[in-house]
């Protein structure tokens, strides 16, 4: 008796999983920041076979998936309106359908979209998994010639309220610094560090990375923002500034 009762049980336990809908996955893909030979192959798949893509701003998305051929639905998914579309997103993912999430360019999550929703299926029990691949960020800090192994990643800083306490919070971060910048602040940003770490603190500025006008400069903070004084910057720009040395701690 006590056997048929296993066995029954074992019956049910297998035609719940066979036919229960099983979870779909979230996929985070990268997508290139500049050079269009820098998707990669995985990238291309997971974009193809996916029930759908979503994706900061359609239009720019929709050129790199007619770029490589790629014809799924896109939707839109950005900071304005994550909040209030990530829990449909979440009960796609719970229903079976996998969702790959990409942002305008480099990786959902890294100063873009993408963290909330992520955190959103975590919470909910399905699987993310986040393809490597573009990012703007560590190919400025390899590239600059200052210590990459031991880094902070800051970001964007505040704009107004609370920039100068945060780049106060900075002076004695022995880490190399990593920040992104808008051309039209990297001046006044440079000014801002120099007087809050010194002017002959070294810093990389890379910008237009993996486009066809990449330009890294380099020097002291005092040297960099005299350039750019006299060569108004464009595009896309990331900072590398070199961390606190020991001694500059012990002045403090």
């Amino acid at each position: 008796m006590k056997r048929e009762k296993n066995v029954a049980a074992e019956g049910f336990f297998s035609f719940f999983t066979t036919f229960a809908p099983r979870m779909g996955t979230l996929y985070v893909v990268p997508t290139p920041v500049g050079n269009m030979e820098d998707m990669t192959l995985r990238a291309i798949r997971i974009l193809r076979e996916a029930d759908v893509v979503l994706a900061e701003d359609t239009r720019t998305s929709g050129i790199l998936l007619k770029h490589f051929d790629i014809h799924n639905t896109l939707l839109s998914h950005h900071k304005f309106n994550e909040h209030g579309t990530s829990a449909a997103v979440v009960n796609r993912l719970l229903a079976g359908q996998n969702v790959a999430l990409i942002s305008d360019a480099g990786t959902p999550g890294i100063s873009d979209p993408g963290f909330f929703l992520v955190r959103e299926a975590v919470r909910a029990g399905v699987e993310v998994q986040t393809l490597p691949g573009a990012t703007a960020l560590i190919p400025a800090l390899v590239s600059s010639g200052l210590p990459c192994d031991r880094f902070c990643f800051e970001g964007f800083l505040p704009q107004k309220k609370g920039r100068q306490s945060k780049i106060q919070s900075l002076v004695q971060e022995e880490r190399t610094m990593v920040f992104y910048e808008s051309p039209y602040r990297l001046v006044k940003t440079l000014e801002q560090f120099a007087e809050a770490f010194g002017a002959d603190r070294q810093v990389s500025v890379c910008r237009e990375i993996s486009k066809v006008h990449e330009e890294s400069v380099r020097g002291t903070l005092a040297e960099v923002a005299s350039h750019f004084r006299e060569h108004a910057p464009k595009g896309e720009i990331v900072m590398v500034v070199a961390g606190a040395a020991p001694s500059e701690k012990r002045k403090k």
